[in-house]
């Protein structure tokens, strides 16, 4: 009876573990192969209107600085501003520092949400907007924590030249994160890049991306999930053209200071990667997509396959353990004692890591394994939580993080 559940929990992290595998390999290749994909084609920026769209909720803290440093760009732009009902001074904090610096922008508007709507119903009003004046011919979204360093504008412009380039995106540089942040966003980025080297990747950070406005229509953002960025890119290729990640690059924000916290983020993120490529399942399927089809397909299966196998697995180790429990430890020098033995190693093994990712600590060289058990259990989590109804496009900002950026930078 041991042998049987043993089978079904290694047959579960095989199939769980090896499309990782696979896929860190094709990465290597395609950064290998494809490098000269990582640099716009010209050194110029593309003579277009460009237009920044920064939404905002309750964002006093903050406002004044980003403001200023988004100003602070070299390219000339406008500044469309979006509000979702904030009930603090982020409207009057705006409209003073607009007033006191009337340069900054080539044009202005603030447009404000009767109610708050997530921030994907936002966005979407926004982009609306903005295909209804004709005005856009590039829009550059990026969140109120965001810093850009300079001549990002510049730089990520450069790429619009390419007529097959519909959308940029930039790397995150998390202040103060804590270690298991910092690793998950190390490969986290090397995928991103890789993928995008080839063809596209799916996923990218809404804190600073750029687009061409007619690459897509705002009607196909879905107002009730999250993840509107990895929404937009997406939608971007699935209509022809290119997302890519421009790895020279950055901008700046805080990360949550707290295990959970840093959790109710990333369950957050988890749940709208996972309605994207649920909502999208059909594409990955579509072989005229070349080989964004195959990169969709892996998503999908590290975002929601992976974890209900690596939930299997746990069910199978629980099963084993409840028949040792019931009919005592197999007899020695046989196949299930020998089974069980190496499965209690690696299981016991397994669980040190998850604790040690998930607690902030290092396990050096075996680091990466307890990342990705620590993910695997928070897209478990983010599953369950679609499971029962409950939706996170609307969330309580991670004022920890704010707070601990601002003390930073002062």
């Amino acid at each position: 009876m041991v042998v049987i559940p043993a089978i079904a929990e290694g047959a579960a992290l095989t199939l769980a573990i090896w499309p990782f595998l696979r896929h860190k390999i094709d990465m290597h290749a395609w950064m290998k192969n494809h490098s000269a994909g990582h640099h716009p084609p010209s050194k110029e920026p593309v003579d277009e209107a460009l237009t920044i769209l920064l939404p905002v909720w309750n964002e006093a803290l903050l406002i004044e600085e980003k403001l200023a440093n988004t100003a602070a760009q070299t390219i000339p732009c406008s500044l469309l501003l979006i509000d979702s009902a904030s009930t603090d001074d982020t409207l009057q904090l705006s409209r003073d520092w607009l007033a006191l610096h009337p340069e900054a922008f080539l044009s202005v508007e603030i447009l404000e949400m009767n109610e708050r709507r997530g921030k994907s119903a936002a966005v979407q009003h926004a982009l609306a907007h903005l295909e209804q004046s004709k005005t856009a011919g590039l829009v550059c979204m990026t969140d109120a924590d965001a810093l850009l360093q300079a001549n990002t504008m510049n730089r990520m412009m450069r790429w619009f030249h390419d007529p097959m380039i519909g959308v940029v995106g930039a790397l995150p540089l998390r202040r103060h994160a804590r270690m298991e942040e910092t690793t998950h966003r190390q490969h986290w980025d090397a995928m991103r890049l890789a993928e995008s080297s080839v063809d596209s990747t799916p996923f990218l950070e809404g804190s600073c991306m750029m687009w061409r406005i007619n690459a897509m229509s705002s009607g196909l953002l879905n107002t009730q999930a999250n993840a509107d960025d990895a929404q937009i890119a997406t939608e971007v290729r699935l209509q022809g053209r290119r997302c890519v990640v421009d790895p020279t690059v950055s901008f700046s924000d805080g990360s949550p200071q707290s295990g959970p916290e840093q959790r109710r983020q990333k369950i957050r993120r988890a749940q709208g990667l996972q309605r994207l490529l649920v909502r999208r399942r059909k594409a990955s399927k579509n072989k005229r997509l070349g080989v964004f089809s195959t990169i969709l397909r892996r998503q999908f299966h590290f975002h929601i396959t992976a974890p209900l196998l690596v939930g299997v697995a746990v069910i199978s180790a629980l099963l084993r353990w409840a028949f040792i429990a019931l009919y005592g430890w197999p007899a020695t020098f046989t196949l299930a004692n020998s089974v069980h033995l190496g499965l209690t190693f690696s299981e016991a093994t397994m669980v040190i890591l998850w604790w040690r990712a998930r607690s902030g600590r290092s396990s050096g060289p075996f680091s990466l394994i307890g990342q990705w058990l620590a993910s695997m259990e928070l897209l478990m989590r983010s599953l369950k939580t679609s499971a029962q109804g409950r939706s996170l496009h609307m969330w309580e900002q991670h004022q920890d993080a704010r707070e601990t950026f601002v003390a930073n930078k002062e």
